[in-house]
């Protein structure tokens, strides 16, 4: 049954297929399929798309309900992408000075293309970046020159810098003398000197040292990064900096591509020994000079280099064919090139073999000395501060100073007779002041050397004495009132074995000869000034003072002095006007009016005085320097260089001074200290105001000021008085010499003459006008051309025509060795004779060769260029805290965390103990 079912369905199956093929032809299966498959994939497609529809609504539901919102910067970066790029405009305006904007724009320009631009265009055409590195360097620049504007330079530049450098030299100075006191068996190296020297800086500056930056160029470049990271803060708008990449690239261009370079450079010591040259090119090079520098020299290069150059002109002058004249030139250039050659031989075997001669402690062994007489030791400045020494040491300093102080007043006692007699002649009115003056005078030497109350008391004769005493009490002084004294006093000093005798006997009898430039040439070359100087030499203070310095007066108990300074109120000029600002032949002062009131037991009186600062000034530098004990309780109101004709500070000047007056005219004071009232009776004496310092002398600070700390332990800038402030040149110059030539150790009388002379040189060059002067010039350094001149140098040092410089190959040794030479030999020749004659050639030498050793070394150069950028941005910014920033930069110093261990280690025991 299910057989016959089979067959019948395959039979109407196949029966039906055959059929259908008849009709509609074979084809027909293909047409089929293929409308089933189109029909499916449509069925799919429309799936598919109402699904992805639905799923997307239904995705954005869920973002909305659940999920937090997009970030918006998303979108709007895309939109800017889409965009077509826009024009970026660059405002070319940097200081508003166009003179400084265009080369400023040049070194923009350059900088980016030589440090950016190079490697960009491989990575894009967009120049869109390169925009806006260029708009925030120039944002940069903007508020740089906007601060710079704000700031007040000349302190900067009179007064930090000069302390800078005085504080440099000092620790290189230390730093020397402490390799010296090392075993002389052990030379030390360039490198020991290196190492003393930051020992000797953290030793000074206490909480900074900066031994890693000098010394590891890794560090170096990291505090590069770290410093003009922070500038880049100040600088910069907020969101320029908080972009990374932008303050990143900029960054590194300011650090490595100008700061990093221009550093190298500047503390390269064969640049700076050219930069000598070139400054003093106008100088001829003096053979003493050049043959002292060969015959001094340590450095074994130095010698080479320069035999080996003598020993090239020598084969070159062989070589040549000449007849005539030429002959004798040039076998004189051949004699002196041979005579060098054998110099420089005879020194390098010395320094090789270790045998280094003392030319001072040789001249002293040998004996064989020449003789400088007594007299010409009188009148050389140099010689005769080593006989002062000497005689201090042998108790005669009594004999010395008496003769000098009578050479003073000599002086003093003819100039005011000359003016006597010439108002005399002229009929016009005399006083009895000059005679009084002379009188007073005569008996204040006479009882400080002659009398039986002197201490040291000058021995001569007593009739001598005598006859000194009875001249004084009935007759009037004349200059030559002391003269019979005085010469046995000479002849004392000269035939005495104690004295000058002994004196070439002495080891400062051969170092004087030594300054004198004698152990070589035994001829005696005195001082230009000869017997015309006044010499200031007294052991209590200067021998030309005025003559009313040395009168006394006795104090008066029943007198009672009240004073104070009225209000004040400005005035046009009138010598009388009350506390006004005055102009006198085109100079600008205060005149204060101080109101005295005197009682005695019978009578009152009141009147008005007037007097400027100055007098004041000049008043209390007297009184504090024959009371001593009044310098540490009278403080004078300090000066100010710079705009001290505000009205404000006038005020509180005046405010200052009633203090000063009155803690002055207290009981107390003038119980303790009787001789005072005459000074102050004088000051307050409606008169003119007699200067007794001299209206340069006044102003000169003391070199070093008396302190219960070592001063040798601190920077140079803690020796300034703030009392004295006004003549910035002299202090300038009394620093540096002090530190260039190591004069703390000399006495009084020398540190006098050197004032006297800088006094010449400043009134020479300058006149009165001197810290005008200095401000006009700190201004014309500071002016728009100046500014401009320094960029294009700056521009055409980096980038000479236009081109970045390619990196200059060190020059070779020998030539290098050569500069050096040549340097010190140009610097000794320009040093005048004058200085030689006040502090001695050999002082002046090493002075001088201090200086020019101190930088010869890469790192410690390194380390004054980083002072001067300290000291710089500590300036340019003083609202922030740049000194605590540098010290956090340097505080992974080694040298720094020693000091502090060393510290730890020495406080330990004392606070075990408390």
């Amino acid at each position: 049954m299910l057989t016959e079912t089979s067959l019948s369905i395959w039979g109407w199956g196949s029966l039906g297929i055959v059929l259908f093929l008849i009709t509609f032809g074979p084809f027909v299966i293909f047409y089929l399929t293929f409308y089933i498959l189109c029909f499916v994939g449509g069925g799919l497609v429309v799936t598919l798309l109402f699904g992805k529809t639905n799923s997307e609504k239904y995705l954005e539901q869920c973002e909305h309900s659940f999920l937090p919102p997009s970030s918006t910067g998303v979108p709007k970066c895309l939109e800017e992408m889409k965009r077509e790029a826009r024009t970026i405009k660059i405002d070319r305006r940097l200081t508003g000075a166009n003179i400084i904007d265009e080369p400023l724009q040049q070194v923009i320009q350059f900088s980016l293309r030589d440090y950016v631009q190079y490697w960009y265009y491989t990575l894009s055409d967009d120049e869109s970046f390169l925009l806006e590195i260029r708009q925030t360097l120039q944002n940069a620049l903007i508020q740089f020159a906007t601060r710079s504007k704000e700031i007040d330079w000349q302190p900067y530049f009179t007064t930090r810098i000069v302390d800078d450098f005085g504080t440099h030299l000092r620790v290189f100075r230390k730093a020397q003398q402490k390799i010296t006191e090392k075993d002389d068996q052990v030379k030390g190296t360039a490198e020991d000197l290196v190492d003393t020297f930051f020992e000797v800086e953290v030793e000074m500056e206490k909480d900074v040292c900066r031994d890693l930056v000098c010394t590891s160029p890794k560090d170096e470049e990291g505090f590069l990064r770290d410093l003009c990271e922070v500038l880049l803060y100040l600088l910069l708008p907020p969101g320029d900096f908080q972009n990374k990449i932008m303050r990143y690239f900029v960054r590194e261009i300011l650090a490595r591509g100008i700061l990093l370079p221009l550093i190298n450079q500047l503390s390269d010591p064969d640049y700076i020994n050219q930069y000598v040259i070139w400054m003093i090119r106008d100088s001829n090079c003096n053979y003493e000079a050049f043959m002292n520098i060969i015959k001094l020299s340590d450095n074994i290069g130095e010698l080479e280099a320069v035999r080996d150059k003598a020993a090239e002109e020598l084969q070159y002058l062989r070589s040549l064919d000449t007849a005539g004249d030429d002959i004798n030139t040039i076998k004189n250039q051949i004699n002196s090139l041979l005579f060098v050659k054998k110099v420089c031989d005879s020194r390098i075997q010395r320094l090789q073999s270790g045998k280094e001669i003392n030319t001072v402690k040789l001249a002293a062994n040998f004996g064989k000395l020449c003789t400088v007489p007594l007299d010409s030791i009188l009148v050389d400045n140099v010689a005769l501060q080593f006989f002062m020494d000497y005689m201090q040491q042998t108790g005669g300093q009594a004999h010395l100073f008496f003769w000098m102080t009578v050479e003073g007043y000599r002086v003093t006692a003819q100039q005011q007779l000359e003016v006597l007699l010439s108002r005399q002649r002229d009929g016009k009115h005399q006083t009895n002041q000059t005679k009084g003056l002379l009188r007073a005078a005569a008996v204040g030497i006479y009882e400080q050397y002659l009398s039986e109350k002197a201490s040291p008391r000058v021995t001569v004769d007593d009739y001598l004495v005598a006859k000194l005493a009875d001249t004084l009490n009935h007759e009037d002084p004349t200059p030559e009132i002391f003269d019979d004294i005085q010469r046995k006093v000479y002849e004392l000093m000269l035939r005495d074995e104690r004295f000058y005798p002994s004196f070439r006997q002495n080891a400062l009898y051969v170092r004087m000869l030594a300054e004198l430039d004698m152990l070589k040439d035994p001829s005696f070359r005195g001082s230009d000034d000869g017997d015309g100087e006044s010499f200031n030499g007294s052991p209590t203070g200067s021998i030309n003072l005025s003559l009313d310095d040395l009168s006394n007066v006795s104090s008066d108990d029943s007198v009672q002095l009240h004073a104070y300074i009225s209000d004040t109120v400005y005035a046009d000029y009138d010598p009388y006007a009350v506390a006004g600002v005055c102009n006198d032949h085109g100079k600008t002062y205060a005149l204060y009016a101080i109101t005295v009131h005197r009682r005695n037991l019978n009578s009152e009186e009141m009147w008005k005085t007037y007097r400027r600062y100055s007098d004041f000034h000049d008043f209390h530098m007297r009184i504090t320097e024959q009371f001593e004990s009044l310098s540490s309780i009278l403080k004078l109101p300090g000066k100010k260089t710079f705009n001290n004709m505000d009205r404000d500070f006038l005020e509180k000047r005046k405010k200052d001074l009633n203090a000063y007056l009155q803690l002055l005219l207290a009981p107390e004071m003038m119980k303790a200290s009787p001789a005072l009232a005459h000074y102050v009776y004088d000051f307050l004496e409606n008169k003119a105001y007699s200067k007794g310092k001299g209206d340069f002398a006044r102003k000169v600070p003391p070199l070093i000021p008396k302190t219960d700390s070592d001063p040798e332990h601190r920077r140079v800038s803690a020796q300034l008085d703030d009392n004295v402030d006004d003549n910035i040149p002299l202090r300038v110059m009394l620093l540096l010499m002090d530190e260039v030539f190591d004069l703390k150790e000399r006495n009084q009388w020398l540190r006098r003459n050197i004032k006297n002379l800088l006094q010449q040189l400043i009134r020479a060059t300058y006149g009165d006008t001197i810290n005008r002067k200095i401000v006009d010039h700190v201004d014309w350094m500071t002016s728009p051309e100046q500014v401009a001149d320094s960029v294009k140098r700056f521009r055409d040092a980096f980038w000479p025509n236009g081109i970045l410089a390619e990196t200059i190959p060190c020059r070779d040794k020998s030539i290098r060795m050569r500069t050096r030479v040549a340097g010190k030999t140009k610097l000794l020749a320009i040093m005048p004779d004058e200085l030689k004659h006040i502090i001695g050639a050999e002082t002046t030498r090493k002075g001088i060769l201090r200086v020019f050793e101190m930088f010869q070394h890469n790192q410690l150069n390194r380390r004054m260029v980083y002072v001067f950028l300290e000291g710089f941005l500590e300036t340019l910014f003083p609202q922030y805290k740049f000194r605590e920033l540098f010290n956090k930069l340097h505080s992974r110093s080694k040298q720094m965390q020693k000091y502090k261990q060393k510290l730890q280690t020495t406080q330990a025991p004392s606070l075990q103990k408390r």
